[in-house]
């Protein structure tokens, strides 16, 4: 199983701890690849419209300051360095070892920085987003949709591929049409079946956790991946893969109250 999560716009600081080591991450063939887009993202932050080039706002001025400092910060497990509504909802530190192990070991985030890192991976707080247009680089989801097939394509081999990514991740690497799921989030309103953005952040870390938490056995097919999430979302559904795009699991929540 491999989970594909997409990262947090937010960090969470690690506030101890040694600094990254770039040859630690998985991955370690994007060495090279990582390299280059640090030192881009450093450039860009020096610039006197940082703010600007990076798509940010002056709020956040602090957390680009903090990109000239990635090779000192302090690090911390990329399942700690990231937060927000999706991170929350799966909830890492709640988790028992065994919980714990297994999603550290199935999942992988989609990163503009790293290209793509174990959950597990010791990483320092930065900010940088895959629309950004990073100096010469310019479109990051091109570069690393390059840099990564292999890697990626090794990493899928055998494996049920479910996809929680945001479309700019998605498109850093096409996962084989035919062995991934990817997840939708749906909700009644008045009646009829809607397409909903607000909360499938949330649903998707939810999945994650009953991924991690379930006692059945760990998903080979979609149709056990879609029996495992009827156990939550009994009014679930499953769109089978087509030549052009992959099998889609429309999670269905209840209506609201």
């Amino acid at each position: 199983m491999l989970i594909l999560l997409p990262p947090s716009e937010t960090k969470k600081v690690a506030t101890t701890g040694q600094a990254f080591e770039m040859n630690e991450l998985s991955f370690p063939e994007l060495s090279a690849a990582r390299h280059r887009v640090l030192e881009e993202l450093q450039e860009i932050s020096r610039h006197p419209e940082a703010l600007k080039l990076l798509g940010v706002g002056a709020s956040l001025e602090e957390e680009v300051r903090r990109n000239l400092e990635l090779h000192e910060a302090s690090a911390a497990p990329a399942y700690e360095i990231y937060n927000g509504v999706l991170y929350d909802a799966l909830s890492m530190s709640s988790l028992g070892p065994k919980a714990k192990q297994r999603v550290v070991s199935s999942v992988v985030v989609v990163s503009a920085l790293w290209g793509a890192v174990g959950f597990g991976d010791r990483i320092p707080a930065y900010r940088l987003s895959m629309g950004t247009k990073l100096g010469r680089i310019e479109n990051l989801s091109s570069y690393w949709r390059s840099e990564m097939k292999e890697s990626m394509d090794r990493r899928a081999v055998g494996q049920l591929i479910i996809d929680c990514r945001s479309s700019s991740y998605a498109a850093a690497w096409k996962a084989p049409l035919e062995q991934t799921v990817s997840i939708g989030v749906k909700q009644w309103h008045d009646g009829k079946l809607k397409v909903i953005t607000h909360a499938a952040k949330l649903t998707r870390g939810e999945l994650v956790r009953e991924l991690a938490t379930s006692r059945r056995k760990e998903p080979t097919t979609p149709k056990e991946l879609l029996a495992l999430v009827k156990t939550v979302w009994p009014d679930s559904t499953l769109e089978p893969a087509t030549a052009k795009a992959e099998h889609k699991i429309h999670i269905v929540l209840p209506a609201a109250e």
